[in-house]
């Protein structure tokens, strides 16, 4: 989480199978919610984008990607664990290099020891019918 005040650069990558997503798992434990993000991270200074999104799937999830292709940008203003965000996500459309990331049902990755998530693939439709929450919400423009 960034410093109050600050606006973060994010960049996510967007890999679809068909009707499903590959996300992680998030949980705000001041609103009691679960949600769903596509799997990034920030952008270092001197980095780009797209060297950041490649370095964040490698770090995470041991992952490269291929079929890289920008798809925008996204200005997203939040609040999380009670304290407002502020994020400027470029967004990526990719794929896993390996197919044996298509088969996961899920997999544990650790941020730092004490930041663990779960990956998944999650069908879209549950997503749609408001059953499951992905944010930010102006995500579903690009599925």
């Amino acid at each position: 989480m960034n410093k109050p005040g600050e606006i973060r650069v994010l960049v996510l990558g967007l890999i679809r199978d068909g009707d499903r997503i590959f996300v992680s798992e998030g949980y705000d434990s001041v609103k009691q919610d679960k949600f769903y993000r596509a799997l990034g991270g920030g952008v270092d200074f001197g980095e780009t984008s797209r060297d950041a999104l490649k370095r964040e799937f490698q770090e995470e999830i041991q992952a490269d990607l291929t079929n890289i292709r920008y798809l925008g940008c996204i200005e997203n203003l939040f609040t999380f664990n009670g304290r407002q965000g502020h994020e400027i996500i470029q967004l990526y459309q990719c794929d896993f290099a390996d197919p044996k990331f298509y088969q996961l049902n899920s997999l544990m990755f650790y941020e730092s020891i004490n930041h663990h998530h779960k990956a998944l693939w999650i069908d879209i439709s549950r997503f749609k019918s408001g059953e499951l929450r992905l944010v930010p919400e102006i995500f579903f423009e690009y599925l």
